[in-house]
């Protein structure tokens, strides 16, 4: 969704910025990064914006709702109408990332902002304002070559291919809170959650990507959670039902939920066990709801691979299951043993 190929990386500035409750500093640096070298700027561009390969979208939010009190819609909106601003800006916004970094587990880091263009979104070029970190060092060696010496050092330096934590602020949707898409790779429990949270602060952003995810979450914790209390179901049931549910998304352009729960569910009772199960999913997860949509084909390449084919038996045998579920049978033995039998009709 977001092409990257024709986009110039226009200013950069960098800090570092500590943990407040280790007592950590922040350096801010007294102007913008030279970026006159082309090959570093290559490697930034790879660094920055490989990692949005399939990006979810939020805007900014407020703990009151109202996004224009987000410092960091402000800092943006000022970047975007003044670019000379960003040196600044940066600054603000390495104090608003030290000011939210207070949990212990929260590591220091190098902060990029980034003034880009030339960001390609649905067939229109847009500028966009980078936020990245990186919080883990690694160390490399560098052999020295000259006058047919050999000498080897030893150092630490960033990873290209290890973003750990970034966002793209796309100049659209100014009015709504900007379309914002955001990653975090290096902190993923619900204490460390600061960068979207507290740093960031957004929220989803209700569109197709938006419904097609939600509902596909929706459907695999009714399967693996709620329908095996209701319905004596075994655990290929189970299984068969989540592949008919991927099938659907798949071979779908549209949504329709009484077309989902014909084709899917298609028995009654399962089908009124989903609807109250869907009843409360919206409601404890604040959901807007919506029956129908155009499904979201990179949400459903994300979603889908959750979505587990695999009967595991004991600690001897995992069974894939792709296909027919009729092709699979379940029985037990006189003498209580349990059994699988398969039908197939060639041995790949």
């Amino acid at each position: 969704m977001i092409d990257h190929s024709h986009c110039r990386i226009d200013s950069v500035a960098v800090h570092s910025v500590g943990n407040t409750s280790r007592n950590e500093g922040l350096l801010l640096s007294k102007s913008l990064l030279d970026i006159s070298d082309t090959i570093v700027r290559d490697l930034l561009k790879t660094f920055f914006l490989c990692p949005f390969d399939m990006p979810e979208f939020h805007a900014f939010t407020f703990t009151n709702g109202d996004f224009g009190l987000n410092p960091m819609f402000n800092f943006a909106g000022h970047i975007f109408d003044h670019e000379d601003s960003l040196h600044q800006h940066s600054i603000d916004i390495a104090k608003h990332l030290y000011d939210t970094s207070v949990h212990p587990q929260i590591k220091s880091g190098d902060l990029f902002v980034v003034k880009l263009s030339n960001l390609r979104f649905k067939d229109v070029m847009v500028d966009a304002v980078g936020i990245f970190k990186s919080e883990n060092r690694q160390s490399f060696l560098k052999l020295d070559t000259r006058d047919r010496v050999f000498s080897i050092r030893s150092d630490e330096g960033i990873n290209i291919d290890k973003l750990d934590k970034g966002c793209l602020i796309l100049d659209i949707d100014q009015d709504t809170g900007y379309k914002v898409c955001a990653i975090d790779k290096s902190n993923r429990s619900t204490e460390a959650q600061y960068w979207k949270d507290d740093f960031l602060n957004l929220k989803p952003c209700v569109d197709d990507y938006y419904h097609t995810r939600v509902y596909m979450n929706l459907t695999k914790t009714f399967v693996t959670d709620q329908l095996a209390e209701d319905f004596d179901v075994s655990k290929a049931d189970q299984i068969d039902l989540l592949n008919r549910s991927v099938n659907f998304f798949k071979s779908r352009e549209t949504f329709d939920q009484h077309e989902f729960e014909d084709e899917v569910l298609q028995e009654t009772k399962v089908i009124n066990s989903y609807r109250n199960y869907q009843d409360k999913y919206r409601q404890d997860h604040d959901i807007d709801a919506t029956d129908s949509f155009d499904i979201s084909a990179l949400a459903v390449k994300k979603q889908a691979r959750v979505f587990k084919s695999v009967l595991k038996l004991d600690k001897n045998f995992h069974i894939y299951i792709h296909g027919d579920r009729n092709l699979i049978e379940q029985g037990m033995e006189s003498d209580g043993r349990k059994f699988y039998k398969i039908y197939f009709q060639q041995e790949a």
